[in-house]
């Protein structure tokens, strides 16, 4: 049984999917930190960023626009290399996702603690975490409808108080904060670090096409989706750290959370508050999306019988029961057992086991004679070329603990993949919720 065409994502949920993956906690202090560095050259690295992430993000497009199944870039992989490269992109995915929705829901926790004290202690603190990861798991277990109202509604929530701040804040620009330092007196090594910190904030879209099965004409509206997608935020961002910089003016580079104090200067107390609910929103809302995109990932790699097939197996909502219940109880463990810092620093090294398989993929697949119509044409030579250089720089900025942590876990998947070919994949599982 397959969801009715009806029930999917259409291009605007598609679309405020994306936003909702990309538009998280980092925007609501970014804009100090970028001043911090750089002062107020910092827009112009979010200029910079849109420009290298876009070569990035068009690589994803073109080969969404290729296919109709789940799995992202381990979907692009596994086609131009196999099931072995595949399997690494997939496992290092789904771990690395595991992984960043314990810390969002840590993160949720450790952001509502700060507005309502009483909380931070235990037993609280835990019952909220796992009440949190209870709730998304029951929601996406009820079938993708009940995901996609919310998804929806905590996007466009989560948006309101950043674009009313910066409606307003337009008003109230003084052109003496934007006075430029000389470029030479901005050191090299903080321009590098602020561009990075500006760069990562555009992550989250590669995720986009994991569920492309459970999207309508997948193909035609994720790549739309995608441009759409990074286009808006790199354009908020842009407007935000204008308009922090044209009203807290040299106050900005010493603020911790910056739209907070941009709505204060605004507004007063009131406005304040409804930015600090607006934060709780946005991590909340990727913590939606994190419980979502996460079993989709075991539910490809399933699907292709590179784990057990089992775990693809779905209820009577088409919800994967057997991924999404798997998910939460890894995320549950992670959160509870406070690992989650010292795990985290695979997520800048994982990001590259995403971006490089999908640009190396573009090469590979426009070689072939079924694809070849669509990629004809030097562009889907250039393209992931300057994508890939892009991408092999920012591996060189990166520490060599974080790169040891990745190439480790990509190690632990020559025996696991071992394993899996050896055993049956097509285990049977007892249908639990149909």
């Amino acid at each position: 049984m397959n969801l009715p065409n009806q029930k999917k994502l259409g291009l605007l949920s598609i679309i405020l999917l994306g936003i909702n993956s990309m538009v998280g906690a980092s925007i609501f202090i970014l804009p100090g930190k970028a001043m911090a560095l750089v002062n107020t050259w910092s827009p112009f690295l979010y200029l910079l960023a849109t420009l290298f992430i876009i070569l990035i993000a068009l690589c994803f497009a073109k080969c969404a626009s290729l296919f109709n199944k789940n799995g992202a870039a381990y979907l692009y992989a596994r086609e131009a290399f196999g099931d072995f490269v595949g399997f690494e992109v997939g496992m290092m995915k789904w771990a690395i996702s595991i992984i960043a929705w314990a810390t969002l829901a840590v993160g949720f926790t450790t952001a509502l603690s700060s507005l309502v004290p009483a909380l931070a202690g235990e037993p609280f603190r835990s019952l909220l975490i796992m009440a949190q990861i209870l709730f998304f798991t029951v929601l996406n277990l009820r079938g993708i409808h009940s995901f996609k109202f919310l998804n929806d509604v905590m996007t466009i929530t989560k948006l309101i108080p950043l674009l009313a701040v910066v409606a307003i804040g337009l008003f109230f620009l003084k052109s003496e904060h934007f006075v430029l330092l000389p470029f030479r007196e901005i050191e090299p090594t903080h321009f590098k670090e602020a561009f990075l910190m500006v760069f990562y904030a555009f992550t989250g879209f590669e995720g986009l096409a994991v569920a492309a099965q459970e999207m309508k004409n997948p193909q035609k509206n994720i790549p739309i989706a995608l441009i759409i997608v990074i286009s808006f935020c790199s354009l908020l961002y842009f407007i935000i750290q204008i308009v922090a910089i044209g009203v807290l003016g040299s106050q900005l580079a010493e603020s911790v959370f910056p739209i907070s104090d941009l709505a204060y200067a605004l507004g007063g107390q009131w406005s304040k508050n409804i930015v600090d609910i607006g934060t709780l929103i946005s991590i909340g809302g990727v913590n939606l999306v994190a419980s979502f995109m996460t079993p989709r990932t075991a539910v490809a790699l399933a699907e292709d019988q590179l784990i057990p097939s089992y775990i693809a197996a779905k209820n009577r909502y088409e919800s994967p029961y057997i991924a999404t219940l798997m998910t939460a109880g890894f995320v549950s463990l992670i959160a509870l057992s406070g690992n989650f810092y010292q795990l985290a620093i695979l997520n800048v090294a994982a990001r590259f086991t995403q971006y490089i398989p999908t640009c190396l993929a573009l090469l590979v697949l426009r070689r072939r004679e079924e694809w070849k119509p669509l990629l004809n044409g030097p562009l889907y030579t250039i393209l992931p070329i300057a994508a890939l250089a892009l991408n092999f720089w920012l591996l060189l900025q990166i520490s060599w603990v974080q790169l040891g942590a990745g190439f480790g876990v990509l190690l632990m998947g020559v025996p696991l993949y071992r394993f899996f070919k050896e055993k049956e994949p097509s285990l049977s599982f007892p249908k639990l919720i149909r």
